[in-house]
């Protein structure tokens, strides 16, 4: 049996998942990697088409009927929230009001955002890995950024203006909860038991043997310095990748909660 699992190339996805994709944990089933952007990946969990999938927590409530959340592989925790940058230094609500590139309309990031700055200006949806020279180049005021652009905005020229991971932790109290792993609700129970148990052991074996997939995050991730591989994994890749955790389902509960409220 073959299961399709999508999740994105970054250093932190390829870490966690390279276990299980390679067969060095135990699944009564073979894996299917589908490497896709998060905002991909949040749009085609639309028509279901894969039984596993990566899918941010800001787009978990519409996929609620389709997906059941896994209890392993998420990715949540403290200091990890998405930045908005300009290039010059100044409140977020004024940077805000004005065009703000961000890497999807369904990501946590963009609900996050919307949650700190109500009164956003234009927003203009951008891949992730463009929004730092759409910013540089003046095409836009503002930029939300997330993953490896976290390391790197300062080697642009451009400054920091709001950390919403900070926002939230200081609102609630509670680790922010980025993305999670979402079974297929078509998908017998058992089935997904043995799923999380099988990503939950890819988790453990990528933190008991650190460079065993080396490679193969360097394979999805050329363009990208080792250090900034390495500080990708550091920080998306906790105790809440192998086991989501009770607080971690109460910020979860939280945002999803927010979000509701807000819409």
């Amino acid at each position: 049996m073959t299961l399709r699992f999508g999740f994105t190339p970054c250093p932190n996805d390829a870490f966690a998942f390279h276990a299980l994709v390679h067969g060095l944990v135990p699944a009564p089933f073979e894996v299917q990697p589908v490497l896709l952007d998060i905002e991909e990946l949040n749009r085609r969990a639309a028509g279901a088409e894969l039984e596993l999938t990566k899918l941010s927590f800001g787009a978990a409530a519409a996929a609620g009927d389709r997906y059941r959340l896994l209890r392993s592989g998420a990715a949540l925790g403290r200091g990890v929230g998405p930045l908005v940058v300009a290039r010059e230094a100044g409140a977020l609500e004024d940077a805000a009001a004005g065009r703000v590139a961000v890497p999807g309309l369904e990501t946590t990031a963009f609900l996050l955002l919307r949650l700190a700055a109500p009164s956003l200006g234009e927003v203009v949806e951008l891949r992730y890995d463009r929004i730092l020279e759409a910013v540089v180049a003046g095409e836009v005021d503002a930029g939300l950024i997330i993953h490896e652009s976290r390391f790197t905005y300062s080697e642009h020229g451009l400054v920091s203006v709001a950390d919403l991971g900070e926002w939230w932790e200081g609102e609630t109290g509670l680790p922010v909860p980025l993305a999670g792993i979402f079974a297929r609700n078509d998908l017998d129970p058992e089935l997904a038991d043995e799923a999380a148990a099988a990503i939950r052991a890819s988790v453990e074996y990528a933190f008991a043997h650190p460079d065993a997939s080396r490679d193969y995050v360097r394979s999805l991730s050329q363009e990208m310095a080792d250090e900034v591989c390495a500080a990708h994994i550091a920080l998306y890749v906790n105790d809440h990748s192998v086991h989501i955790g009770d607080e971690g389902l109460v910020a979860v509960e939280r945002l999803l909660g927010r979000a509701g409220a807000a819409a």
